[in-house]
């Protein structure tokens, strides 16, 4: 099966409708797709409810999926998570938690932006650059202060404004990677630990969260190199873990607007091994 389990939409940092990924996917041949938004689950009913009344249910299996941003010793650390129940109380409290978070941060640095740097721009050119529930985050703060003039693009955005050291910039208060993932875990999903080359203690903290109940490496992942991907499939291996991947698609490429969802190799026997995980997360 052609699969890509890491992709985003407009109802987060993606630019794509959930109709608009559903169709290029069709089109690009996947034949599973996981929609993984940060901190939110918005897209999925829009997805499916599309893609019947597309009449192309049996074009393409679509899988309920998230991405939790979390924080651990100054790492940023994402957390995956597969097939939840989503009604279950302790998740929706999660998700409920990490939007308020999100907000809560975006109002700080408004007001940093006003007060050290001059720059206005309202709460609502934030908002609105998402679908409606959608999660705001630093793309779309980058994105208003440009739009405001503040800076000439959005990376120069980012590189004056959207850091660490920067001094209108506030650290969203998340949840931990251990709760995220034992949250998923206990939600009857499947959590996984996204993108782990991006963190230098990834080794230590994957034997940890295991313990909370992690059940995945994303090894392959459009930023990891085939000596990366052969590194985490091997500990994937050794710890007894999955092993997923994704395009961790946000957008087309801008340089030459090619689409890359899908292009990602992710080889066929994942899904298998994810179902498979799924049957035994069921019967337990």
């Amino acid at each position: 099966m052609k699969t890509d389990l890491h992709i985003h939409t407009y109802y987060s940092d993606g630019v794509f409708s959930p109709e608009k990924i559903v169709d290029t996917a069709i089109d690009v041949g996947l034949q599973v797709i996981a929609l993984t938004d940060h901190d939110n689950i918005l897209s999925y009913g829009v997805a499916k409810d599309y893609l019947k009344k597309q009449g192309k249910e049996d074009k393409l299996e679509i899988i309920q999926g998230v991405e939790i941003n979390t924080l651990y010793k100054n790492y940023e650390v994402h957390i995956l998570g597969y097939f939840m129940d989503t009604s279950n109380s302790d998740f929706q409290n999660l998700l409920k938690i990490q939007q308020q978070a999100r907000v809560k941060q975006t109002k700080e640095i408004i007001a940093l932006l006003a007060k050290k740097e001059g720059i206005k721009i309202k709460y609502e050119d934030i908002v609105k650059q998402v679908a409606e529930g959608g999660s705001i985050g630093r793309p779309h703060i980058a994105k208003a202060i440009t739009n405001a003039g503040g800076t000439s693009n959005v990376m120069e955005a980012y590189a004056k404004y959207i850091h660490d050291d920067s001094p209108v910039y506030v650290r969203r208060k998340t949840v931990s990677p251990h709760d995220a993932v034992e949250i998923i875990y206990d939600a009857g999903g499947i959590p996984v630990i996204a993108h782990p080359h991006d963190i230098d203690i990834a080794e230590s903290l994957i034997k940890e969260l295991m313990s909370y109940g992690l059940r995945g490496i994303e090894a392959y992942h459009r930023k990891h190199s085939p000596a990366c991907v052969e590194y985490f499939s091997s500990m994937a291996e050794e710890l007894g873990l999955i092993v997923t991947g994704g395009s961790d698609f946000h957008a087309p490429n801008i340089m030459n607007g090619q689409i890359i969802l899908g292009k990602n190799f992710v080889p066929e026997w994942i899904y298998d091994k994810l179902m498979q995980e799924k049957r035994i997360m069921d019967m337990a």
